[in-house]
């Protein structure tokens, strides 16, 4: 059997050093918004290239706080529209919805799976304020692009990075510095994850970035002083410390992630299954490797008799979720058959040449 993801195996050189520095926090006895956080922080901008980090609780919170936090600077109302990708996870658009703002879908590009910029020129209406690129499966939507269209009518940009982790542009720039601001994830799976939830909110913005620190804690300005109606989201001090443990691994592992996806770009070559766009850039750094394939129950079924494991990110559209069901008589034909046809299979850094071996003869025999 081989495994989508072997997180045990992921994190196992990192053992002793996590168990190290939890007896460090276990002896200095303080517990929420300790060094560990802010020394996270700090390393975080700096690797992102920004000029501010605060740690929250969850990508869900990281993009819904710079949301509340640019509605506290006047720079957003209630109501307002936001861009959105029709085939993003769910949780971008709940941080939308959330926030008190309209989520308007915009149709995806199909090789690529970040926006049609033809159709996003499109949604854009005198109550538009901003857009909110998704660097899906960590491959960088084309920012240049989506920043140039936002400047010509004075948008904000807000990454959703929960994916891309590392990734780079052409001209060096990572994800979480190639727009006003960026929301990052690092639940277990991502390519910087921890041992748990946690999240982070990246920006150059010093008023954004006050706000945002005071609204993820309470509102807070000084200690029982509230200047906002706030939330409680805050990294945890525990996770903080193993993220900063695996941060100076990061550029090495999206390597290796790059490579195990250069295998699978040279070696599958059967037609049924359509393959990752991907020039061997650094804006791609394969948090998941996603391939399509028309028939997807029968290629489920084929490598899963050969012990393959593969998930679906993500098996139904966001418009046509029962939670989302006032976005129910939309139709975004290209979205669709994205959801219809993906299938993630295994790509970690872990897996050796002899399960890669197994994984592209089998479904070179599909």
């Amino acid at each position: 059997m081989i495994p989508f993801l072997d997180l045990k195996k992921v994190n196992s050189k990192y053992e002793q050093e996590f168990k190290a520095r939890f007896a460090d926090f276990l002896d200095r006895g303080y517990y929420i918004l300790g060094d560990e956080v802010k020394a996270f922080e700090t390393d975080f901008a700096d690797y992102c290239g920004t000029k501010h980090c605060i740690g929250v609780g969850n990508g869900l919170d990281a993009l819904r706080l710079i949301l509340e936090g640019y509605k506290t600077l006047g720079r957003l109302q209630e109501n307002d529209e936001v861009l959105v990708a029709s085939n993003t996870y769910i949780a971008t658009i709940l941080a939308i919805l959330q926030a008190g703002l309209k989520p308007v879908l915009v149709e995806a590009e199909a090789s690529s799976y970040n926006f049609d910029l033809q159709a996003l020129e499109q949604a854009i209406t005198t109550n538009c304020k901003a857009i909110m690129p998704v660097h899906l499966y960590g491959q960088l939507s084309p920012m240049q692009d989506i920043n140039s269209l936002a400047q010509k009518h004075d948008l904000l940009v807000i990454e959703d990075a929960a994916q891309a982790h590392g990734a780079t542009d052409s001209a060096g720039k990572k994800a979480g510095n190639l727009a006003d601001a960026a929301g990052f994830s690092f639940y277990p799976t991502k390519n910087l994850g921890a041992l748990g939830d946690g999240g982070a909110v990246t920006t150059n913005d010093d008023d954004l970035a006050a706000a945002v620190r005071s609204l993820a804690n309470y509102g807070t300005t000084t200690k029982y002083v509230n200047a906002f109606k706030g939330f409680n989201s805050r990294l945890d001090e525990v996770q903080a410390a193993f993220l900063r443990i695996k941060l100076k691994d990061l550029d090495t592992t999206n390597l290796a992630r790059q490579a195990l996806a250069d295998v699978y770009l040279k070696h599958i070559t059967n037609p049924k299954v359509s393959l990752p766009d991907f020039h061997g850039g650094n804006d791609h750094v394969f948090h998941l490797f996603v391939v399509r394939v028309a028939d997807r129950d029968g290629f489920l079924t084929h490598i899963g008799k050969e012990g393959i494991g593969s998930l679906i990110h993500y098996p139904i559209a966001p418009h046509k979720q029962e939670a989302l069901k006032e976005y129910a008589h939309l139709s975004f034909p290209v979205a669709e058959r994205i959801h219809k046809e993906v299938v993630s299979i295994p790509l970690y850094p872990g897996l050796s040449d002899d399960e890669m071996i197994k994984i592209v003869n089998t479904i070179n025999s599909y």
